[in-house]
């Protein structure tokens, strides 16, 4: 017998605000900018049989939807086969193995048996990005890696925790491998805290509708989750649509990867097949299998938001052609960039497949890289050493309704950069400018959003940067006859000398000495439809805003402006019509 529909909704609410509260928990309580300030981390619930999701936070990284899944499902077969420990009340185990249903070594995942009684009822699991893990390089973006090892320590699943208690043996192992080991108990702390937070409200859900109620609902909403995806799957036209996207390189061999995609939708099913795409590649751009087959489910998360986030929403799914391409990595292929880049390239290739089988809700190509920037040095003035990380906003892509937000977070999360206050109080940094990057949205009847502008000088003592960013060599797809955004930028000035990446956005290791600057601007969104029918009015305004130039407003939208910035409608009928 079903669940009446008021029962069901206010169980579904209920399991989503377990997962918001675990969220904000995690954030309030953690020591990392990162994840204090940008939050770069999610939580969840996730089935005790097979690790199939039930609920993630809304406040989470939707890149983490399905490797969360995919790393709970790792861990349950590894206890059942009796590689790892079986669970114990109050346990916590961490892993971070990328092969495991992982991303990158940084993003590290902590796994809670819940139980009710002597049943273990659920899993509850976060996921948070410490700033280093060791690895070659401060920060763990290696972006000349050849193997995982130069990234940092990998971890397969093992109890930090033991019935509450912080196994010590563990964690020196752990303190031993890492830079800044004496920052991370906070991390660490606030992540298991958060879990705990989670294990309490899922106490108060269960006492109030009873276990028996709330695993029914739980079962049908997977279940309602799969029949609304199917039902939306029907807008798509039946057949075939295909796209590239492509990675500027892998931070080693100095030539592009492309991922090759070809949707067919046959039915209530729709297939993504990625055969074609480039082989596994030298350096730490490739891809582990759950975050591929994550960066699909974000993206139709993008593309039908109404779609309950469960388990069932996968089903229909079938996402095939990645076994030996840069998209399926083994051990010992290096992954840094994979959950914060190739992912998005992923969701870029899936946007331009079916932006014109779905042009009322697909949007052109947002910036589609985390600028990853990281920072290590020693600071005199604290006698201490510290490890940077920042993320940055890009502009969004042009869509149907409206132009693109500028600045926006990421394609695969809602993490933001952190604020210039915190970091410059954190570390011995000085923001010179913060600023958007004007003129970087690709044009089109909606233009791209503005990506970001910084530049920041080591104020004092040694350093060493790293980059791993991607769109340096081209910007992101125009959509529908849309033009691209504007490409990623990163200049180093060192003393008179201003360096430019080989690799365009992607070096390691990079000396700086007080007074040296990082000047960073990211991608701007692609633009969508015809430029050439952008409304004149609109086109006067963003040249009054500073957006674009008169040039450009010629140039790039074929519209004339008068003396006083208003668009001159018969100049402007002319460069259309000519």
């Amino acid at each position: 017998m079903s669940l009446d529909p008021i029962t069901l909704s206010v169980i579904q609410a209920g399991l989503q605000q377990v997962c918001d509260e675990m969220d904000l928990a995690f954030s309030r309580a953690a020591f990392s900018p990162v994840i204090a300030e940008a939050n770069d981390r999610s939580d969840g619930i996730y089935a005790a049989s097979d690790g199939a999701l039930i609920a993630q936070g809304a406040q989470g990284l939707p890149v983490f939807v399905g490797t969360m899944q995919d790393s709970t499902r790792q861990l349950i077969e590894r206890i059942n086969s009796g590689i790892t420990a079986a669970p114990e009340p109050d346990d916590i185990y961490i892993v971070n193995d990328p092969y495991l249903g992982g991303t990158h070594l940084m993003d590290v995942r902590f796994a809670r048996p819940y139980y009710r009684g002597d049943k273990l009822f659920c899993w509850l699991s976060n996921t948070g990005h410490w700033p280093d893990t060791g690895g070659a390089v401060p920060g763990g973006f290696s972006a000349s890696a050849t193997s995982v090892e130069q990234e940092g320590l990998r971890l397969p699943p093992v109890k930090l925790f033991k019935k509450g208690v912080l196994d010590q043996e563990i964690w020196q192992i752990i303190c031993s491998n890492i830079r800044v080991a004496d920052q991370r108990i906070g991390d660490v702390q606030a992540q298991s805290a958060a879990l705990k937070t989670g294990a309490a409200r899922l106490d108060q859900l269960l006492d109030r509708y009873g276990d028996d109620t709330v695993e029914q609902a739980i079962a049908e909403l997977h279940a309602r989750s799969a029949t609304q995806m199917r039902a939306f799957l029907s807008e798509i036209p039946e057949g075939r649509h295909g796209a590239s996207a492509w990675i500027d390189s892998d931070g080693v061999v100095n030539a592009p990867l492309e991922i090759r995609l070809a949707v067919t939708r046959t039915g209530d099913r729709l297939r993504f097949d990625f055969t074609g795409s480039s082989a596994p590649c030298t350096g730490p751009m490739n891809s582990v299998r759950a975050t591929t087959l994550s960066s699909v489910y974000l993206a139709m998360r993008h593309i039908f938001p109404e779609v309950p986030i469960s388990a069932g929403a996968f089903e229909p799914l079938d996402i095939t052609g990645i076994e030996g391409t840069f998209l399926d990595a083994h051990y010992p292929r290096p992954v840094s960039g994979c959950a914060a880049e190739v992912s998005q390239r992923i969701a870029e290739a899936v946007f331009a497949a079916l932006a014109p089988a779905l042009p009322a809700r697909v949007t052109a190509a947002p910036a589609g890289t985390s600028g990853n920037f990281a920072l290590g040095g020693h600071d005199p003035e604290t006698d201490a050493d510290y490890v940077m990380y920042q993320l940055s906003g890009g502009g969004y892509g042009g869509n149907a309704d409206h132009d693109g937000l500028a600045n926006g977070c990421s394609t695969i999360g809602i993490s933001k950069a952190p604020p210039v206050e915190i970091m410059e109080a954190r570390f011995p940094v000085l923001y010179l400018h913060y600023a958007l990057h004007e003129g970087s949205g690709g044009a089109g009847r909606h233009r791209g959003g503005f990506g970001l502008d910084y530049a920041l000088q080591l104020r004092r003592g040694a350093a060493r940067a790293s980059f791993v960013m991607d769109h340096g060599r081209d910007g992101p797809l125009g959509a529908l006859g849309g033009r691209d955004g504007a490409p990623n930028q990163v200049r180093v000035r060192r003393g008179d000398t201003v360096h430019i990446p080989d690799h365009l956005s992607k070096e390691q290791d990079i000396p700086l000495a007080p007074g040296d600057i990082v000047h960073v601007r990211t991608p701007g969104g692609g633009g969508y439809g015809d430029p050439l029918a952008r409304p004149p009015e609109a086109v006067a305004e963003d040249v009054r805003l500073g957006r674009y130039s008169t040039d450009e407003a010629r140039h790039l939208f074929g519209v004339a402006l008068a003396a006083d910035g208003t668009a001159d409608d018969a100049k402007t009928r002319q460069l259309r019509q000519g």
